[in-house]
């Protein structure tokens, strides 16, 4: 961040105790803290925890997770329960944080969060949002969800956390 987004003075970096080299407006006089989008992504599994959800969206042909902002006011789960219900139309519960990661791309925080669906119909999509969604086995999703993406990479840092017993996602205690 260059200048304040409050009156769009140039900032300079300044000595905050406890914090080193901060930005700090001398106009306002006060430091700048970076300012970035948060959302939430969902790993969605399927009632008998056996299928992950992936979808394709705005014509990539790129399986992802289902994803999407955290509004002003909102909590984090929260938006995991609004956002498959807005783009998959499946209400969802067992709500579990995964893993966190800075998208520089969109200058968001991305919340990764595990839920489990407590159906697998998927005839109420959103035709705004979701081109295409499906379920797959565990095995499947690994393979098709699209490369070198955070999707991947939160979806395996998941699955690899987690123990199967006969293609079934159970928590793993032993950490």
């Amino acid at each position: 961040m260059k200048f304040c987004y409050e009156c769009g003075t140039k900032l300079e970096a300044k000595e905050l105790e406890g914090e080193g080299m901060i930005p700090y407006c001398q106009c306002c006089g006060k430091y700048v803290f970076p300012i970035y989008s948060t959302a939430v992504s969902m790993i969605v599994q399927s009632p008998d925890r056996k299928k992950i959800l992936l979808i394709q969206q705005y014509g990539t042909g790129n399986n992802v997770l289902v994803a999407g902002y955290i509004n002003k006011g909102e909590n984090a789960e929260s938006a995991v329960r609004r956002e498959v219900m807005e783009e998959i139309g499946i209400e969802t519960d067992e709500i579990c944080f995964n893993k966190s990661e800075y998208f520089p791309k969109t200058n968001t925080l991305m919340l990764n969060f595990s839920c489990i669906a407590l159906s697998e119909d998927l005839s109420h999509l959103s035709e705004k949002e979701i081109d295409r969604a499906a379920w797959f086995d565990i095995a499947a999703a690994r393979d098709s969800i699209m490369p070198d993406s955070l999707a991947k990479r939160f979806l395996f840092a998941f699955l690899d956390g987690k123990q199967f017993d006969g293609n079934v996602i159970t928590r793993n205690d032993k950490k």
